[in-house]
């Protein structure tokens, strides 16, 4: 069966050779990466440029080469840059005709807004809105956690959480922490460093720790949690795959009113001693059809850092699926 080739023309304004020549690349590098990410031929003669593939791949390669050129009017484009504006415009989706994309929501911190990247992740953005519970499920590097946080610190600038939780299930120190040194917050920093960091670059560094000090920010491995109720917090549970099914019950029912819970992990990735049971593979199997709970499923072509990334989570699925 032969495949429909489709050439499409088109111009990008305003004419500029120096923003063309920062979208194209060094010799054409851009061009060629897109050109692979997207199984299309890319010819330009100055701002016209020709497509040529199948109809839905030069429509993809369109929308991604306006946007990169908006780009090009701020920022030098390199190769991150172009892979996140193709996360972003949703080029390595096969979205449906008849599926209507999410609106668009955006995250306003102190330190500048925070959009998603690509229909999962405005979905799961969304669903965080809509949600006491949510859960984010998939793998490593498709903002997870990161978006997680960026929707606690906004809940807590607009007053709509009076704190913020971050809990890990510290599987590597069996939960044990006795013998680590340093008080409960500097035990559990090697598990929490991941929502540090994100915290650090949305409000500081002083105002995170001064923010720990006065104990609007908590952070507590996961075995502290029982027996608490949670109201009017924002909670983070990272790294849930790690959890056994009686901490992921013990977890779910502290939450509290006024209270919004974002539970991620990556159920490839557990830690758990052979034979013991994911708390987070279970939850998603007993909870999917609970009213108020969400779920967002990610996978390879959400990941959002170095394009090896992506190829190496579709190997190892390949591989499992083997």
């Amino acid at each position: 069966m032969s495949l429909s080739i489709q050439a499409l023309d088109f111009e990008l304004l305003p004419n500029d050779n120096g923003r063309l020549a920062n979208l194209c690349g060094q010799f054409d590098q851009n061009l060629r990466h897109l050109e692979r990410r997207l199984g299309i031929e890319i010819n330009n003669r100055g701002a016209c440029f020709r497509l040529i593939g199948e109809p839905e791949s030069v429509r993809r390669g369109e929308r991604v080469l306006r946007a990169l050129y908006a780009e090009t009017a701020n920022e030098v484009l390199t190769p991150d840059k172009v892979h996140l504006v193709l996360q972003a415009t949703g080029a390595d989706y096969h979205v449906e005709p008849d599926v209507q994309p999410h609106a668009e929501f955006a995250i306003r911190t102190r330190r500048g807004l925070i959009r998603a990247r690509g229909p999962n992740q405005q979905a799961y953005l969304n669903a965080i809105l809509a949600h006491d519970i949510n859960f984010g499920i998939g793998p490593a590097g498709t903002g997870k956690t990161y978006l997680a946080v960026a929707c606690a610190v906004e809940a807590l600038e607009s007053e709509r959480a009076r704190r913020l939780l971050l809990v890990r299930p510290a599987v590597e120190a069996g939960e044990r922490l006795g013998f680590l040194p340093g008080d409960l917050a500097q035990k559990v920093d090697p598990y929490l460093r991941p929502l540090y960091d994100a915290l650090f670059e949305m409000l500081g560094f002083e105002k995170v720790n001064k923010l720990i000090e006065r104990n609007v920010i908590e952070v507590a491995p996961l075995a502290f949690m029982r027996g608490r109720t949670l109201n009017e917090a924002f909670i983070i549970l990272d790294e849930a795959q790690n959890t056994t099914p009686e901490q992921m019950k013990m977890f779910l029912t502290r939450i509290g009113f006024g209270s919004t819970a974002v539970i991620t992990g990556d159920v490839t990735q557990v830690d758990l001693p052979r034979g013991q049971p994911s708390g987070l593979r279970q939850a998603i199997e007993v909870l999917k059809d609970i009213e108020g709970i969400s779920f967002t499923f990610f996978n390879a072509s959400d990941v959002v850092r170095h394009a090896l990334v992506q190829r190496i989570v579709n190997a190892y699925e390949a591989f499992e699926n083997r």
